[in-house]
């Protein structure tokens, strides 16, 4: 495929100067929707479709194989697969998958062998930290993602590199006392958990009160992460992070407490974009993994 990028009237006719448009395919693989999204080489969203997951991993790529074939795929150059669960990246499996009820499903061979092109699958919020962290590349070099919405995702990007040895599990694998038991950080300071006790979601939330238990609640796993990781800036995603300017002036204060005097405190901001970042991070991590073709 060709497009025409310049022209020459030199007097004697016109002339042009074609390039060959280079694109490539996100695919957001959701407990509720998969979205599959092409997106040209500097990341701006082509085209997008959308379908309900189903429950059957076998419904599920063949309702992927009907999608794709509506779409142009000539001028892809790779694809980049984005799955909420932990990944065995030495096997090409993904082992469990948030709230699917699938277990050690190998999706990036799957797409790879629909699409017939290069394919690199991983946790969708390393996807997500990604795309953020090339937004701050000019500002910061450790850049930690935090999801809080349904659950508590993480993603650590160093050098604009995703990081593995934050575990895919996010906030399931951090376990915290909580009303005098030890829980998973995830299962009393998530989206989900908010809800369940305060039945409000955060866009909904109004009482300061409610919002200095829901930071009593988030400061533990920041406080863990930041002496561990030591990230110069934390963005906070999902749809509590979407409200951060709500609970900030809580929050931080609180947080301060819990900090160490030889521990660097993190900048903490509002995720960018939290509704595509996990496709545009697709998008960012099968550029660096397959880089620039030309037909």
């Amino acid at each position: 495929m060709w497009r025409v990028t310049a022209k020459d009237w030199s007097g004697t006719g016109l002339s042009a100067k074609l390039i060959s448009i280079m694109s490539y395919l996100g695919i957001d693989i959701g407990g509720t929707k998969t979205l599959v999204c092409r997106l040209s080489d500097d990341g701006q969203i082509l085209t997008q479709d959308k379908f309900a997951t189903p429950h059957d991993y076998k419904e599920f790529t063949e309702q992927l194989r009907q999608t794709v074939e509506t779409i142009d795929l000539s001028d892809v150059i790779a694809v980049g697969v984005g799955a909420p669960g932990v990944l065995d990246r030495d096997n090409n499996l993904v082992t469990s998958f948030g709230n699917l009820p699938w277990k050690n499903v190998p999706i990036r061979p799957d797409v790879a062998q629909i699409l017939n092109k290069p394919t690199v699958i991983e946790n969708d919020a390393k996807l997500a930290g990604l795309y953020e962290a090339v937004l701050l590349k000019d500002r910061y070099d450790r850049v930690l993602y935090i999801t809080i919405s349904t659950g508590i995702g993480l993603g650590l990007t160093v050098d604009g590199v995703i990081q593995h040895d934050v575990r895919d599990e996010g906030g399931l694998s951090m376990i915290y006392e909580h009303n005098g038991e030890l829980q998973a950080w995830e299962k009393f300071a998530s989206g989900r958990a908010i809800f369940e006790e305060f039945g409000q979601r955060a866009s909904d939330i109004t009482d300061p009160a409610i919002w200095q238990e829901v930071s009593r609640r988030l400061v533990p796993g920041f406080t863990e992460l930041i002496t561990l990781l030591t990230p110069d800036v934390i963005t906070i995603g999902g749809g509590v992070g979407a409200h951060y300017e709500k609970f900030e002036h809580i929050f931080e204060p609180l947080l301060e407490q819990y900090l160490t005097p030889d521990i660097k405190r993190p900048d903490i901001i509002k995720a960018a974009n939290a509704e595509e970042a996990v496709i545009l991070g697709c998008h960012e991590l099968a550029k660096q993994t397959y880089g620039t073709q030309t037909h």
